[in-house]
């Protein structure tokens, strides 16, 4: 849990200390050569898109950068939660509390497969 002012890239190492996935997708606020070599280090693919402003840009899967979209419509479905989304909660105890509550709720509420 971090603060609102404080940037996601700052926290990328402790995110990708333990990684096992096989590729790592992020938006273009994590293109960093520092982050992209963590990911590669760690044996995973990382898919990320260049910023604008690098002046060699890397190439990335875009079919499987599709795929995001799906962590980026679960955080919208969170953000319908007036609570979560203006962190009415003063401790962080308390913050993720409503959040796994919001999470189960959202996970029961989710169409069966069957």
């Amino acid at each position: 849990m971090t603060a609102g002012n404080v940037h996601d890239c700052s926290y990328a190492d402790a995110l990708l200390k333990h990684i096992t996935a096989k590729a790592i997708l992020a938006d273009k606020g994590y293109d960093s050569d520092a982050i992209v070599e963590k990911i590669e280090a760690a044996g995973a693919l990382a898919v990320i898109p260049s910023k604008s402003n690098r002046k060699i840009q890397r190439p990335h899967d875009k079919e499987l950068y599709k795929e995001r979209n799906f962590v980026e419509r679960f955080f919208n479905r969170l953000k319908h939660w007036r609570a979560l989304a203006t962190r009415y909660e003063k401790t962080v105890e308390s913050y993720l509390a409503m959040l796994h509550l919001v999470c189960a709720r959202l996970w029961l509420t989710l169409p069966s497969s069957s």
